[in-house]
């Protein structure tokens, strides 16, 4: 916990918001102990969005401006500014499409955490249970990651292994590594909240 204070989560995320739901659930079951403040999408009509509305949640959607893949240089300051103004201890990305730059991760050093589908270092990027399937390797698995400037290449916090079964498809893998994001996920934020984390350099340690 944070000086007594609630332990304050800001999440973004573009997607249907399946990883913001086992959080807010955990929250809600008394198993992670933290509060999520604000949920920021850059897709107006994220399923997000309306999870969080749902749960009387503070939703918002903030523009992302003119990139594809990175906010852009007026979204990225609103971005900040709305996390700080909501006090965060925490920004988690729950399926958030852009990547975040030096700006941001200046704002909030080590303060920033992402789920990704598949045991990093192996297969960083978009749509990871493919790559794995596609591969041949008989265990992917997912991973909670520190943010850094690369992509999908930050410290990582949690790791759970999820098996290749005979006759996957990219769907059933998929589905089965969501699972375990679901678990892990909320595990690995309440580590954090509980200030149960060391860091040193890229060896992180969660007791």
């Amino acid at each position: 916990m944070n000086g007594g204070k609630p332990f304050r989560l800001g999440v973004l995320g573009s997607g249907k918001g399946s990883n913001f739901v086992a959080l807010a659930d955990a929250i809600a079951a008394g198993t992670l102990p933290a509060q999520v403040a604000l949920v920021i999408s850059d897709v107006a009509d994220a399923g997000i969005l309306q999870h969080a509305r749902s749960r009387g949640i503070a939703a918002e959607f903030l523009p992302p401006g003119k990139f594809r893949t990175k906010l852009d240089e007026d979204a990225e300051p609103a971005y900040v500014r709305r996390l700080q103004e909501a006090q965060v201890d925490l920004v988690v990305l729950a399926g958030f499409m852009r990547v975040l730059k030096s700006d941001f991760l200046r704002a909030f050093p080590q303060r920033i955490i992402n789920i990704h589908p598949s045991l990093l270092p192996a297969f960083p990027g978009l749509e990871a249970w493919k790559q794995a399937l596609d591969y041949g390797v008989k265990f992917t698995g997912c991973t909670v990651h520190f943010v850094d400037d690369g992509v999908d290449s930050g410290p990582i916090l949690g790791q759970e292994v999820v098996p290749v079964l005979p006759g996957d498809t990219a769907a059933t893998l998929h589905a089965r590594i969501q699972q375990a994001e679901h678990r892990l996920y909320p595990a690995t934020v309440a580590a954090l909240a509980c200030g149960r984390v060391q860091v040193a350099g890229r060896q992180v340690v969660c007791r």
